[in-house]
Formats: C-alpha cells, structure tokens, sequence
C-alpha cells in the first residue's frame, strides 16, 4: 500500500455511504476543526482537566457546529437530523479519540429526556443541552449500564436497579418537611445508593438517575433528575476515577439521601426507553469505534513503508500489508454495518448491537496490530495503545462483543433455544 492507495481507500468509504451533501459538509467541518484541536497530547492535555474535556472545544463542537442537537427535536432548536448524521459525527470524533460530553449528554441522556419528560422538562432542559450549557451523564446502580440500555441481557428480567433489596439505588417520596429551602425545584423523592463507572458523572451539570422504588408490592425501576447546585448538592457525592481509557471518564456517584425530581409522569416505560436509548447508542459508539479502526489503520499503514522503517526485511512488509489489507476489509464492513443500522427506522433487527460487536472487533484487532508493528517504544507505539485502550474500555462499559451478539441472537431468535 502506497500513498496513493491510502488516498484512494479513504475516498472509498464516502463514496460507498452515499452521504449526502449536508453530510460531506458536517465531516468537512468537524474533521477541520478536530484536526486543529485535538491530538494525543491535546487529549491528554485536555482529559487531565477537571471536567475531562476542552469546554472550549466542547463550545464550538456544540453551539457552533452543532453537535449535540443534531438528532434532537427542531422544536426545541435541534437539526432535526435522524440517527446517521449523529453517527457521522461520533466517527469523526472517533477518530481523533476527542474527549467530550457528546456520548454522556447528547446519546445517552438527551433522548431519554426528550422521551419520558414533561413538557416543560424538555422545554427546559433539550434547549440547554442543545446549546451546550448544560452536560449530563446516565447513572445506573451496580456498573451496570449495557444491561440497563439492553445490550447484554433483558433488562425488564433482571433486578439491575436493586430488585427493592438491599444495593442498587432506592428512590423514595420526600415528606412535605423534607422539601428544604429550595421550593419544589428539585422535586419530591430522595435517593440512596450509589452507581459506579458513571460516564462523565464527576462534571455533568444533571444526572439522571435509574432508582427502584415501590418495594416488592409496586416494584418499578424509574428515572430522576439530580441537579448540580452551586456550592455542591447536599447528600451527592461524586469521585473521578482512574480510567484505562482518558478519554472516557467516569466516577463513582454516591447518593445519600439526595433530593430528586422524578423524570416525567408515572406511569411510564422507563425501561422500554432505555433499551430505545440504547439500541440507537449501539450505533454511536460504533461509529466512534470505526472512526478509531479507521485511524488506527491508516496510522499502521503510514508506519509500515521503508522510509519509516528500513531495518525490516521485504518479506516481513509483505506479511504486514497483508494483514493490513484483512484489517481494512475488517472495518469497512463494520462501517457498512454501522451506518446500515442508523439507517433502520424503528427498533429494527437489533442492527446497533450486532454493529457494536463488529466496530469493536475491528478496532481491537486494528490497534493491537498497530502495536505489534511500531514496537520498541516508539511514538507510534504509543499513539496505537491509546486506540487498544478506547477499545478495551468500550467493551468494559458496553460489551463485551460475544455478549452483545449472544442478546442480538435472542432478541431475534436467529439460533432459537441455542442463544438462550
């Protein structure tokens, strides 16, 4: 493969995704703007920061470019945009690893808003999200998230939430001497618990909260908003951790008797929207995953050459092309996977999951072939690592792989009795 080969292949993909104008407008765009400021030592720069990210960067990603409204609601000025401009966008930031709060607000809490919230929740909140003022990270008790979302398992089956026991997160209804000095703003329950590896949980402005209440007699699993107040919100607790990946942040977030709103109006399918919510982030994150693959790849192929190498010998360069062409038909069909599944209207045959498995796939191989070429130290080792650890992390949060195809498998009985 030779720089003209590589220009070819990267207007490949483009050209077989049919994007459409706007679209080659919005990656032109956000390609630019994270080619200025993003990079390894940007992003590590930039995720060492209290917040984990570049709020200046953020800014522009989102009231300029507009980013994190571009699959919301126009009527709450969003672009109105379906499912596959949004993807576009997390490749690109996929492929420059770029820390932001754009998975955590924009794809794992702005929909469930906009789905189970009252009018003037979202008339409130989807605007403040869209602009960027206001960041917000899902928490589920228990690490337990690709199950809340429905990626691994029925989460209508299994007591994720606490099951009403002891652990998970109890919410209960506040007593009219409990409401505080604050008027009703934060609503009528209090949450106890604690829910780990919470996406972005040490900085978001709003968290909502997965919470059991009801006890055994009306066991339900339900969502609450938990608002960051200036100068800390009594009974919250939350503690940055230590992260394989640097650029996914997350904390442990301990609730001890914290004041809530409750998300929208009982009755509601709390978990039909989070496994809504999470088929369609399936596909985000693996179009973060594909961006990666595909810089991971193309980052490989840069490094191969004689110029950059002359100390390997011509037989050992021709394994490696080898293997880097498998590695190229590799994620070009988890990105033919990828966008197929945003395409799908409705809940579609479980496109996103099966999508996810694939792009991380992918992007293991990807990076850890990009390890094993630039050994011995070198910068380019270095850079190919930080693509193994985004994809080590998203199979800790999301899979693993065999998992989000085993639950794809029963969801649509592909294997019968066997995936069960």
């Amino acid at each position: 493969m030779d720089a003209a080969d590589t220009a070819a292949d990267a207007a490949a993909p483009e050209a077989a995704l049919a994007l459409t104008e706007e679209q080659r407008k919005i990656r032109r765009t956000l390609r630019d703007l994270l080619a200025e400021r993003t990079g390894p030592a940007e992003n590590h720069a930039a995720g060492a920061t209290p917040e984990g990210y570049d709020p200046e960067l953020w800014a522009r990603l989102s009231s300029t470019l507009g980013l994190a409204g571009l699959a919301l609601p126009a009527a709450y000025g969003g672009a109105g945009h379906g499912p596959a401009a949004l993807a576009l966008a997390c490749e690109e930031t996929g492929r420059t690893l770029a820390p932001s709060p754009l998975l955590a607000t924009a794809v794992l809490a702005a929909p469930l808003i906009a789905a189970l919230g009252t009018p003037a929740q979202r008339a409130e909140l989807l605007p403040r999200v869209i602009d960027g003022s206001l960041t917000c990270a899902l928490a589920v008790p228990g690490g337990s998230l690709a199950l809340a979302l429905g990626l691994t398992g029925d989460n209508t089956a299994e007591d994720w939430s606490g099951g009403g026991r002891a652990g998970g997160i109890q919410a209960r209804p506040a007593t009219g001497s409990e409401e505080g000095d604050d008027g009703t703003e934060h609503g009528g329950w209090r949450l106890y618990g604690e829910a780990a590896q919470v996406l972005d949980g040490h900085s978001a402005d709003l968290l909502l909260v997965a919470a059991h209440t009801g006890g055994f007699a009306r066991s339900r699993t339900l969502l609450f908003l938990v608002r960051q107040r200036a100068g800390g919100t009594p009974g919250l607790v939350r503690t940055r951790r230590t992260a394989l990946d640097l650029t996914r942040p997350h904390a442990t977030v301990e609730l001890r008797d914290a004041r809530a709103e409750l998300l929208g109006e009982e009755p509601a399918d709390v978990l039909g929207a989070l496994a809504a919510t999470g088929r369609t982030a399936a596909v985000m994150i693996a179009a973060e995953a594909v961006g990666a693959a595909g810089a991971a790849l193309d980052r490989a192929i840069a490094g191969l050459g004689p110029r950059a190498r002359p100390d390997r010998p011509a037989g050992h360069l021709q394994a490696a092309r080898s293997t880097l062409a498998d590695l190229y038909v590799r994620v070009e069909a988890a990105r033919s996977l990828t966008y197929s599944a945003a395409r799908e209207p409705g809940p579609g045959p479980e496109g996103g999951p099966l999508a996810l498995a694939q792009a991380l796939e992918a992007l293991r191989a990807t990076a850890g072939e990009g390890v094993r070429l630039h050994g011995g130290g070198a910068t380019g080792e270095r850079e190919a690592r930080l693509f193994y650890q985004r994809a080590a992390s998203d199979e800790l949060f999301f899979g693993p792989a065999r998992r989000l195809r085993a639950r794809a498998a029963e969801r649509t009985g592909l294997f019968g009795e066997v995936a069960a």
